[in-house]
């Protein structure tokens, strides 16, 4: 069976970061993308305990 994947627009924001966390629990690779990605300290997925898991682009 195929890996799922999402691309997650916006995973440094609320929504985002919590749309990750659910596509983590029904087993997708998350790869996320932000307009601020390469200053973003992408804290909201730190609160979550999801930083390590969502590969950010």
């Amino acid at each position: 069976m195929a890996t799922k994947r999402a691309l997650n627009c916006g995973v440094s924001g609320q929504d985002g970061a919590y749309l990750a966390r659910f596509l983590l629990s029904k087993g997708y690779e998350v790869y996320g993308t932000s307009r601020d990605a390469e200053i973003s300290t992408f804290a909201n997925l730190h609160a979550l305990g999801i930083r390590d898991q969502v590969q950010t682009l």
